[in-house]
């Protein structure tokens, strides 16, 4: 059974950083391109940022260039999103996603960002 489990969000004030963090199990997780999306209340979700399985090609949306980062650790079967210099538009319900054929969700983790 695949599971992706969210953490590190919370509430943190406009021009401050969080690192969120997605643990994978019951895949091949260095198989997988691993992305970040997002859902603001009454939006759409949303793509933030991808990696592809080795890391060597990250893309990220507009928004995001320049203040997010994403990463991963294959050995951990991990991917992170630092997050630095939030701004109250980037709140939102923020999802770890697995692509390779397959898509996986987690079940997300809730980033504030107060003004």
């Amino acid at each position: 059974q695949v599971q992706l489990v969210e953490s590190g969000g919370g509430l943190v004030q406009a021009g401050g950083s969080l690192r969120l963090s997605c643990a994978a199990s019951g895949l091949t997780f260095s198989s997988y391109t691993m992305g970040w999306f997002r859902q603001a209340p009454g939006k759409e979700r949303e793509f933030v940022a991808l990696i592809t399985w080795s890391g060597g090609r990250t893309d990220y949306t507009d928004s995001g260039k320049g203040r997010f980062t994403i990463s991963r650790d294959n050995a951990k079967n991990t991917v992170y999103l630092q997050m630095n210099s939030l701004k109250s538009e980037d709140t939102a319900v923020y999802y770890c996603n697995a692509n390779s054929g397959h898509t996986y969700w987690g079940q997300g983790t809730q980033v504030t960002v107060s003004s």
